[in-house]
């Protein structure tokens, strides 16, 4: 009797580096804590920022969390892939990160604002951009806001940030909805892009 294959256990050697982007208040970390649950074979990079972490966040899990010093001190010495201030905060990929996940041969799961996408894929033109879009303005301002983690002035800046973002849709490969209740469903579809990517006959290679 044959085994049942994994579920990437499929034709290409080469991992596949799958970015995973989105306004503020989509649920990027809701969709990565999913892929997570369901214990597929994927490496999740673990990114740096500088606010403080939330109740139910964990140092080295969710993020690195570090002070400003410590992040700028980084920066200086060249560890971030890329780095950029997002609202009142430094966010930045390490690149041990990277790399390291990279050589491992699993693909590769990371999650980035828009601007960071932009910078990964200059640096990695055969990533998957996944942009994660709310079904309608309505359902994300509410979700936003019910959040409760930022002030009236903070929302109004992210939703002025989330328009101008948009403008830059055309960088990403797949849209993904993101809707209230839905969300085994958005990572259902991001499941099939993997598996439709690791299929392309005209598959993104790493240099």
């Amino acid at each position: 009797m044959t085994s049942q294959a994994e579920p990437f256990d499929l034709l290409h050697p080469q991992p596949l580096l799958i970015v995973i982007s989105g306004p503020s208040g989509i649920g990027k970390d809701s969709v990565l804590n999913e892929l997570k649950r369901r214990g597929l074979p994927l490496h999740f990079v673990v990114t740096a920022n500088t606010r403080e972490p939330r109740p139910e966040e964990v140092h080295g899990v969710d993020y690195f969390f570090m002070t400003r010093e410590e992040f700028l001190a980084g920066v200086e010495r060249g560890e971030f892939l890329e780095h950029a201030k997002v609202y009142n905060d430094l966010k930045g990929i390490p690149r041990w990160q990277v790399d390291n996940a990279l050589k491992s041969g699993k693909d590769v799961v990371l999650r980035v604002d828009v601007q960071g996408a932009e910078t990964i894929r200059g640096l990695y033109p055969e990533a998957v951009l996944i942009y994660l879009i709310p079904r309608n303005y309505d359902e994300w301002y509410n979700r936003l806001v019910c959040r409760k983690t930022e002030s009236a002035e903070d929302i109004k800046t992210r939703v002025e940030i989330s328009v101008k973002e948009v403008e830059k849709i055309d960088i990403f490969d797949y849209l993904v909805v993101n809707a209230e209740n839905l969300l085994c469903q958005a990572v259902d579809d991001i499941i099939g892009i993997i598996r439709t990517e690791h299929l392309a006959v005209n598959h993104r290679k790493i240099v």
